[in-house]
């Protein structure tokens, strides 16, 4: 896992400017993803815009087609705001890890909580015990729905190729992985896969598009072929490197990436679909 969301660094407003984008943006409102079919779930398309933005005081003003922001954080009137300017929103949580500064914290056990992560407050969960997950999980997509929510993204989906303190198996990660799957779609939401690459082959066909960091930096982007494949979106960040040594990459393939600080605040340059940035 290389995850690089901080949720815990919300100690206070910040004020975020988006002038701090130096690369170019796609115009507005060419770029909006359009909604999708009656009856059918959002499924974005390969090199859609998108601002992943999870510390800070939102910045709305981002001409991208889709905003990543924390589901916790983010209030029902920010969501429906989004919403109101023709952005799609999707709401980021931690499904494989329990973090203690989370309101619902204590309603884990004790038992499911394994090995720190290497964040701050965070451990892994036994994904192994559903029984006792699935309510909790449930409860925090209910309040994804309810907040207005067009996707979830969850986080830490590849606990079994970590030290969790678990004896986890690539199988147990499948399962668990389509659970998550399957309680965004009861609910009508989208849902996105979060890295887990060794598994897309299996889990392509359960997730209507993947969020990935730093796979130029790791030469793995060529591994989200199955999704572009597909039609859906895959939200690339990278954090290290100059945007013009690794977006000729994700241009190949087709990405929609960002450069991105490690905070995830509003900063964030785009790559654009085509041409130099």
């Amino acid at each position: 896992m290389r995850r690089r969301a901080l949720p815990w660094l919300l100690v206070g407003p910040l004020l975020l400017l988006a002038s701090c984008t130096s690369a170019p943006e796609p115009p507005e409102p060419d770029d909006l993803s359009p909604d999708p079919a009656p009856g059918q779930r959002w499924q974005p398309a390969p090199q859609v815009s998108w601002q992943w933005q999870l510390t800070g005081t939102l910045d709305p003003s981002v001409k991208a087609a889709v905003y990543d922001v924390d589901g916790f954080n983010t209030t029902k009137e920010q969501v429906a705001a989004l919403k109101k300017a023709g952005r799609k929103t999707i709401c980021y949580l931690s499904t494989g890890a329990w973090e203690d500064f989370r309101p619902d914290a204590a309603d884990f056990p004790k038992e499911l909580l394994g090995e720190g992560n290497g964040w701050e407050g965070e451990r892994w969960l036994d994904i192994r015990r559903s029984a006792e997950l699935e309510p909790l999980m449930a409860k925090r997509f209910d309040m994804c729905r309810e907040k207005g929510f067009d996707a979830i993204e969850p986080d830490n989906m590849d606990g079994y190729a970590n030290s969790s303190g678990f004896p986890l198996t690539a199988a147990d990660q499948l399962t668990y992985n389509r659970l998550i799957a399957k309680l965004a779609h009861d609910r009508g939401l989208s849902v996105g896969l979060k890295n887990d690459l060794d598994q897309i082959p299996e889990l392509v066909g359960d997730f209507e598009f993947a969020v990935n960091e730093q796979c130029a930096q790791f030469d793995e982007c060529e591994r989200y072929r199955p999704f572009i494949a597909a039609g859906k979106a895959v939200f690339h960040v990278e954090y290290e490197g100059r945007l013009r040594e690794w977006c000729p990459t994700s241009q190949q393939e087709k990405l929609s990436s960002l450069q991105k600080k490690t905070d995830l605040d509003a900063w964030r340059r785009w790559c654009p679909p085509r041409g130099e940035p």
